[in-house]
């Protein structure tokens, strides 16, 4: 090639870079076109009836919320899920140590009678919570976590205590502390022991029902299904797909008799606490899966992660 060539060809480059540097300063000048927003996702439907909201627990919230604090949580817990109403589940009676075999009532006595292996508190921890609950239109599950105390004398002694309250739908068993001194996932519950606590809780109001605890549908009554509800409080998933997955298994085992969901353990904070909306995320997550769902509450524990 000729030096005259060469020199031609230069110019050419050069012209052509200059030019393509110029493009490119005008296209840094303007600003990125923002892609148009995608539809909304649809909600899953909320069924009727459904509960949305918060357990409460002496060992599992320190120091212990006001009651406006406990009603204005639970209210922002059933806000994400339209149409449900704000619920608590109140851990009124505990295992006294983790290994019982007595059981811890968070109230005194109601009528200083025995009660065998019972300790009571000299106050109440949550009778000023289902008072603002009374008022505020808050509903209450009464759990026990009874290891060796009597199921029928703590369900006459919790509703000695709280029948009063307007706010109280019924009675809850976890069943992970029943006789777990011989059990080590606590006593497999008997569809015989299932109808005899439905019978007794709802002779103190035929609308309460009862609802049982645990992660193994082994646990659970094999047959008998009247007055129940079924919650899995099951954690330490790898990720939210593992969670649904085992979720709806729940759900589908026991449909159609409605089930409920404890969710929001430390045990999986890695993951839900990279989630925009934990709560609403998880709930919209069990009820796109499981439409019997009846129940859905974010463990204490928790809870000021959310609501500081």
């Amino acid at each position: 090639m000729s030096r005259k060539r060469i020199n031609t060809f230069v110019v050419a480059v050069l012209v052509l870079l200059l030019a393509l540097g110029s493009t490119q300063m005008v296209m840094a000048g303007k600003p990125t076109p923002t892609p148009p927003p995608g539809p909304t996702p649809t909600p899953p439907p909320v069924p009727a009836g459904m509960l949305a909201g918060l357990r409460a627990s002496d060992y599992g919230i320190s120091p212990w919320p006001t009651p406006s604090w406990w009603v204005n949580s639970i209210n922002s817990m059933a806000s994400r899920f339209p149409g449900s109403t704000g619920a608590m589940i109140a851990v009124v009676v505990e295992i006294d140590g983790m290994k019982g075999p007595g059981c811890w009532a968070h109230f005194p006595n109601p009528d200083s009678g025995t009660y065998p292996g019972v300790r009571f508190d000299a106050t109440d921890k949550f009778e000023p919570d289902f008072a603002a609950f009374d008022t505020g239109g808050i509903k209450v599950w009464l759990q026990v976590e009874s290891s060796g105390c009597d199921m029928s004398m703590l369900i006459d002694l919790v509703f000695k205590q709280y029948r009063n309250h307007s706010s109280v739908i019924g009675f809850g068993v976890d069943d992970e502390w029943y006789q777990n001194k011989s059990y080590r996932y606590g006593k497999p519950i008997t569809d015989a022991e299932a109808q005899v606590w439905v019978a007794k809780v709802r002779t103190y109001d035929t609308a309460y029902k009862v609802f049982l605890k645990h992660w193994l549908t082994s646990q659970m009554p094999p047959t008998y299904r009247e007055g129940l509800v079924f919650v899995d409080d099951s954690q330490g998933f790898r990720s939210m797909d593992k969670m649904m997955t085992e979720f709806a298994a729940w759900g589908a085992y026991f449909n159609p008799s409605p089930v409920g969901y404890q969710f929001g353990y430390a045990t999986d904070r890695a993951w839900w606490s990279k989630l925009i909306d934990p709560p609403k995320s998880i709930g919209n997550g069990i009820l796109s899966r499981v439409p019997n769902t009846l129940d859905l509450f974010w463990v204490d524990f928790t809870a000021h992660d959310i609501w500081p």
